[in-house]
């Protein structure tokens, strides 16, 4: 037996494996689960911007935010620069996110807003750091690209959650505190009925069943940009969460037929997808004159499989946010529609 195969089998099995560097570890595939620990009020939270820039309004906004919620908030005088739709270069970006995964005084990491440009500073980070400094991180939307490469290369549990600029109203701090503050294991996340985000469709099951697995997904373009390459999200008995905005049906559909082609539902435990926001085909200016809804896409692309699908639930670029543990096990209830937590995400 070769000493990749003993060493996933050994780690399977629940041994111990003593004095190997986690840059090997990483390199065949172990990766034991990493669970950060979970804030309190008064920690204090580093504002990093991993994508695109933000303005110092919306620094003070996010400033503001984190305060709200009992932080104290610190960033580096990287946070305000600008580089063309960047917030700084490629390795400034990355060394700011990793300068502040090493400060000792930093409990956790919000990323100020998504925008584009965090896939490109992955292969700038230092994985053994994140590893050995683990943190909660979070953020959504281009921030996907993050989740899925820091889960896939230490085993760290990230959240798809508010960014800093986002609206933390009542039911999204509801669920920031019961994942990251409070947590209790067997959390149930129960979708909104405030109205506060416009879904036409409501919250919708397409495919009824429950499945468990461990939750991973995120933004629908930034997961489908990242198949093929070594990031690439992996399915296989996974509930997969995808959310997206501003896309209209044509290009949702291309998206979700390039995961059926690559196999990304065929072994998945189940699809929770949050509100795709402004994705109907533009009434003023249609790429098509005529065009399938949303709705008839995600009937045709995921109506046929084998494993729940749900659409509408409370995350995505909408006002009403679930904080998602990427990486812990879920129970997704497609008659329900609910996601449960069936542990704690942080410790």
């Amino acid at each position: 037996m070769n000493r990749k195969v003993f060493l996933k089998k050994s780690a399977a099995a629940g041994f111990a494996l003593p004095l190997i560097g986690n840059s090997f570890l990483r390199e065949v595939g172990i990766h034991p689960i990493i669970k950060p620990s979970k804030l309190s009020k008064g920690d204090t939270l580093a504002l990093v911007t991993p994508g695109s820039y933000i303005t110092e309004d919306e620094l003070q906004q996010s400033i503001d935010n984190l305060q709200q919620l009992g932080f104290n908030a610190v960033y580096s005088n990287k946070l305000l620069l600008q580089n063309g739709y960047f917030s700084a270069t490629d390795a400034e970006r990355a060394n700011d996110l990793m300068d502040m995964f090493k400060r000792k005084d930093v409990n956790g990491i919000v990323c100020a807003r998504g925008g584009y440009g965090c896939a490109r500073i992955m292969p700038l980070l230092d994985y053994d750091v994140i590893m050995s400094n683990p943190k909660v991180l979070i953020g959504y939307s281009d921030v996907t690209a993050l989740h899925l490469g820091i889960f896939k290369k230490t085993g760290l549990i990230t959240f798809h959650g508010p960014v800093a600029t986002s609206t933390f109203n009542d039911f999204t701090k509801e669920y920031f505190d019961k994942v990251l503050i409070n947590p209790q294991k067997d959390t149930v996340l129960i979708n909104s009925t405030s109205g506060e985000d416009e879904n036409i469709y409501g919250v919708t099951t397409l495919v009824n069943g429950e499945g468990e697995g461990i939750l991973t997904g995120g933004n629908l373009s930034i997961v489908v940009s990242l198949i093929g390459t070594e990031f690439d999200i992996e399915t296989k008995n996974k509930i997969i969460f995808l959310e997206e905005i501003g896309e209209e049906p044509y290009r949702i559909d291309r998206m979700l037929t390039q995961m059926i082609q690559a196999g990304k539902f065929d072994n998945a435990a189940g699809v929770a997808m949050g509100i795709f926001r402004n994705c109907e085909s533009k009434l003023d200016n249609p790429s098509f004159e005529k065009s399938l809804t949303l709705m008839e896409v995600l009937h045709d692309r995921l109506g046929n499989l084998k494993i729940p699908v749900v659409y509408g639930m409370s995350f995505g670029h909408v006002k009403d946010k679930f904080t998602l543990p990427f990486g812990i096990n879920v129970k997704l209830s497609a008659d329900v529609q609910t996601i449960a937590l069936l542990e704690e995400a942080v410790n």
